[in-house]
């Protein structure tokens, strides 16, 4: 089986055979990441180009790590030292890369929509890095991944999802993927994080945390995003970490097994309690780890080289 899509905007039109198909072939990869000699020739020749116009560390380390251990040519295009400031659009930056002869685009934009824009201008396949509110694809399947190497079952899968939601592009994609793949999905925050209508997808909500945690298998905390609020959403961050802050108390609150997963970077102290992020429910550093092989196969699947 192989992808049928150019491109890699969004889990929402994804079948659940796509994304475990995404799933399976990191797995191959993984192997790969454990080796003394972390390269395989799959991607020889071909390019990647990763563009981001937002500030990010692990998700560009991550694709670069990715991209070279595959074997390809990696260019990291920065728009604060090119034709960007100039006035150039982000579509005729694209042109100008594609003009190179590059294979794969991976778009990080603070507007959403702009990964779908650049696709339909752009013959190369183009991977959404996180594309303002809207979605961040890749994360949601390392977060998938992580899930299903503790050998957890998606079918009946509680997952509470703490935080500031409405806000949060990797919760808008992993609520898309966890309810395809028939998990039970807790959305938990105060009200004026929660994204208007999202019980019509067919999450749960819940105002109060200890409500929402109590026998989940999965809690997912979300960082507080307060460069993305524009107002502040509740009164202090003092009072936002008493009532939704993750504490180890809570943590009890969960099954017996649950594990605690966080997207990065972790506002120590404010969402996470720094025993709770550095105890042996955590798989925060699984995560990070995890996805250079979920990105190795995405790159490898975009790129064609398994038709």
């Amino acid at each position: 089986m192989s992808l049928k899509h150019k491109d890699l905007l969004s889990l929402a039109p994804l079948s659940v055979d796509e994304i475990m198909l995404m799933l399976e072939t990191a797995d191959s990869f993984k192997e790969v990441t454990g080796r003394e000699i972390k390269k395989v020739p799959a991607l020889r020749g071909k390019t990647v180009v990763n563009l981001f116009f937002e500030p990010s560390t692990r998700t560009r380390t991550s694709f670069e790590l990715a991209a070279k251990r595959l074997s390809a040519d990696v260019i990291n295009f920065s728009p604060s030292s090119s034709s960007v400031v100039k006035g150039e659009t982000l579509l005729d930056t694209a042109r100008n890369i594609e003009a190179m002869q590059a294979d794969i685009i991976v778009l990080r934009h603070s507007s959403a929509g702009a990964a779908e824009t650049l696709a339909r201008g752009v013959k190369s396949s183009v991977i959404n890095a996180g594309d303002g509110w809207h979605e961040h694809p890749t994360q949601a399947l390392l977060d998938l991944y992580t899930i299903r190497q503790r050998g957890m079952n998606f079918q009946g899968l509680r997952v509470a999802i703490v935080g500031d939601v409405s806000h949060s592009r990797v919760a808008r994609s992993n609520i898309y993927a966890l309810l395809k793949l028939g998990a039970e999905v807790r959305l938990v925050g105060p009200p004026t994080m929660m994204p208007y209508g999202v019980e019509r997808l067919g999450a749960k909500v819940f105002y109060n945390m200890d409500d929402g945690l109590r026998d989940a298998h999965v809690i997912m905390m979300l960082r507080l995003q307060l460069e993305r609020q524009g107002r502040a959403q509740f009164p202090t961050i003092r009072e936002y970490s008493r009532l939704y802050g993750l504490t180890a108390e809570r943590v009890e609150l969960a099954d017996a097994g649950a594990i605690v997963m966080h997207p990065g970077p972790i506002n120590r102290g404010v969402e996470i309690a720094p025993d709770v992020a550095d105890s042996l429910s955590s798989v925060i550093l699984d995560q990070v780890a995890n996805g250079v092989a979920v990105r190795m196969g995405i790159l490898y699947l975009m790129s064609g080289a398994n038709a």
